[in-house]
């Protein structure tokens, strides 16, 4: 029954409750933060797992390939995997996902996107042309 479930990824790094963090923060395999990260937590491989516990905050950007949060994040979320937000779960921003697991309770207050495949780990700059110098 669980045969099709792929293994995660062991969880080999800790930001400890009573720990804050100044900076990005990147990360392969899995991170656990139970403390504060005041910059961008971003995984460098896609099959990565994020733990955002029940009194962690972070103020940021967030992405990784499985994130779990059920604690508070200030900022944009982008699960190219999968995203499960938990009971105590709080975003303030834009959350981009390939698939969703929310339980209730959990919330959100930004613009929510399902996006598919590799589109969620690539966000794409807005191109603007410049206009021809005339003289």
């Amino acid at each position: 029954m669980f045969f099709n479930r792929k293994k995660q990824p062991a969880i080999r790094s800790l930001i400890g409750e009573g720990t804050q963090v100044h900076g990005e923060l990147r990360f392969d395999a899995g991170l656990r933060i139970d403390g504060e990260v005041l910059g961008d937590v971003v995984a460098t491989e896609p099959t990565s797992l994020l733990v955002i516990s029940e009194n962690a905050r972070v103020q940021g950007k967030v992405m990784a390939g499985h994130v779990i949060i059920n604690g508070q994040v200030q900022g944009p979320v982008v699960a190219t995997a999968l995203l499960e937000l938990q009971p105590k779960a709080r975003i303030v921003g834009d959350v981009h996902y390939e698939a969703l697991e929310m339980h209730q309770g959990a919330t959100i207050d930004g613009v929510m996107k399902h996006v598919s495949g590799g589109e969620a780990e690539v966000e794409r700059p807005l191109l603007k042309l410049a206009a021809a110098n005339e003289g």
